[in-house]
């Protein structure tokens, strides 16, 4: 069945905390209004989301059945390989900036643009692997801020977890994580393997001492989006 379709516009923002413009995939629900007031989902690895993850097609059909809340969705892509690292990697050379950039300058820009709640728990951050590293430390650093974070088999070394570790406002936030059980060799983008699977459960360990709401899961499967693609629909159901 085809559901009315959403726009997705492209918009610029200039970031001063990185020095650059920023381009934006921003996706509006078809039946959007000004006069209704919307959650709002950011995704790093944004063009991913849009083109592997499918999730505006999906965000139309829950829309449409009203199976979640009224949802704007806005994607960050990434330039190339080099510039996601410098941006997600928690030792990247931008990546307090990025995390800043998120925080202080894209939500009072989309909160200005879009009839957003602007509220900490009606904001949202999804990202995959290196994406999802940057969205729990962001979350981590600005709870207020974002109150819901989608992890798809994050990327997780000492300093993420030791950040949950110290971690007290946990009563303030959402999280909903997954990992593949077969994530035990994964080609990382500077040629090595790596183990997601083992810092995942550790991970998984210390958020469940946490106050935080929060959802694990270990599907069947590796560090692909063959896998989180499909995922998406249970995740944006949950959250939202």
């Amino acid at each position: 069945m085809a559901f009315p379709k959403g726009t997705i516009k492209e918009l610029t923002i200039y970031s001063a905390e990185l020095g650059e413009d920023i381009q934006l995939l921003v996706y509006l629900p078809a039946n959007f209004s000004p006069l209704y007031k919307y959650s709002l989902l950011i995704a790093q690895d944004g063009r991913d989301y849009f083109q592997l993850g499918r999730i505006a097609r999906l965000a139309d059909e829950f829309l449409f059945q009203k199976e979640i809340e009224n949802l704007i969705i806005v994607g960050v892509p990434y330039k190339n390989v080099e510039d996601r690292r410098k941006k997600y990697h928690p030792n990247g050379s931008q990546n307090q900036q990025y995390i800043r950039f998120l925080a202080h300058e894209l939500v009072p820009f989309l909160d200005q643009e879009f009839p957003t709640y602007q509220m900490g728990l009606t904001r949202a951050l999804i990202g995959d692997s290196l994406g999802g590293a940057v969205s729990l430390m962001t979350a981590l650093q600005y709870p207020h801020t974002f109150g819901k974070v989608l992890l798809h088999s994050p990327y997780v070394d000492e300093s993420i977890l030791s950040a949950v570790k110290n971690f007290s406002e946990g009563q303030l936030l959402q999280l909903y994580h997954v990992i593949g059980n077969q994530e035990t060799e994964v080609q990382t983008t500077d040629g090595s393997l790596k183990d997601f699977l083992t810092p995942n459960r550790e991970l998984s360990k210390i958020i469940s001492e946490k106050p935080i709401t929060y959802f694990y899961e270990e599907f069947s499967g590796n560090h692909t989006w063959k896998y989180w693609q499909p995922d998406l629909r249970r995740a944006l159901k949950m959250l939202f």
